[in-house]
């Protein structure tokens, strides 16, 4: 397929996918398709697994998947109306009564003195994304720049077994929720927000996005597994995206993973869903092992914003 059957394959698809095609790939604000999100397809099915105590099942983020967090997180990726009521009132519900000793948001009952970073980063992006107060998110960015490690990443162990080195699951999650916060206008500690988010994106490209900084090795295989939703898991397409998102320059280090994703495409000029975490779900919005919309459209964008700049020059892919 050409370009332009790809677009229209992806219009295809979900409300959600059609929105974020025309925004990103087509330059076009389509605010209508945006309002209509959680009205049907995959927005409203989530929506709709919301029970009347707020919830999605049985709690905050219990059981993994279909938790009130995981959920939110996913309402949040589809770009739905960032003014539904519904979902505001479901994060204000956390914020009163799911909020640690250390001033970030805790797992369950028997983790109250320590908040989860990863957690933190997820819960600080779509709760801002969502338009909650300022005032109230800021000691959840106190509980995360009190955690920033050494080598400038973040890693949700150090609360829990010590860590010594940065976690490329954690800073990724981090550095979602600090620049969402910093999107929306919020002006809470700005400076040292831009600092974190510096030191975290260095921290990334030091290690050339899945590369070990010390022998030059793949970190994991699974980094380079390009699965959706992404959860907390990192992967080296969630990393581009992140870069094209925040509208970042190309970087040399970032080689190597770009020509990964280039690898990874199909003749016909899609992406295939490569895997999916496992775990229970509200409901599959793609197959893995099949064409993927969600990961063509991430791909395409990430190819689309870095190829405006003249330096880019994929390179050999790395042999798995």
């Amino acid at each position: 397929m050409d370009e332009e059957q790809i677009i229209e394959w992806l219009l295809k698809g979900d409300v959600s996918i059609q929105y974020q095609v025309y925004r990103d790939l087509l330059g076009i604000d389509r605010k209508d398709l945006q309002d209509s999100i959680l009205d049907k397809g995959w927005g409203k099915r989530f929506l709709s697994e919301r029970k009347r105590n707020g919830h999605w099942g049985d709690r905050f983020y219990q059981p993994k998947w279909i938790s009130t967090h995981y959920t939110l997180l996913d309402l949040r990726n589809l770009n739905s109306d960032p003014n539904n009521k519904l979902i505001k009132e479901s994060i204000e519900q956390v914020l009163n009564t799911s909020k640690a000793e250390d001033g970030g948001i805790q797992l369950g009952p028997s983790t109250s003195h320590h908040s989860d970073i990863c957690v933190n980063g997820m819960f600080l992006n779509y709760a801002s994304y969502f338009k909650t107060s300022e005032k109230r998110l800021q000691s959840i960015v106190d509980s995360l720049l009190n955690e920033i490690m050494p080598d400038g990443g973040f890693n949700c162990r150090t609360t829990r077994s010590g860590a010594i080195h940065s976690s490329l699951h954690s800073t990724i999650s981090v550095l979602e929720g600090l620049f969402e916060f910093q999107k929306v206008g919020f002006g809470y500690r700005k400076d040292d927000i831009s600092t974190a988010i510096k030191s975290a994106e260095e921290f990334i490209l030091i290690h050339r996005l899945f590369l070990s900084d010390r022998t030059g090795k793949i970190i994991h295989k699974d980094f380079l597994k390009l699965a959706y939703p992404s959860r907390w898991k990192y992967d080296i397409l969630r990393a581009l995206d992140y870069f094209q998102k925040a509208e970042r320059k190309w970087d040399s280090r970032m080689d190597e993973a770009f020509a990964m994703i280039l690898k990874k495409r199909n003749k016909n000029g899609t992406w295939n869903m490569q895997a999916a975490h496992p775990g229970e779900v509200h409901f599959i919005m793609e197959k893995a092992g099949k064409p993927s919309r969600w990961n063509t459209l991430r791909a395409m964008r990430v190819l689309k914003h870095f190829e405006k700049n003249k330096k880019l020059q994929p390179t050999k892919a790395i042999a798995h």
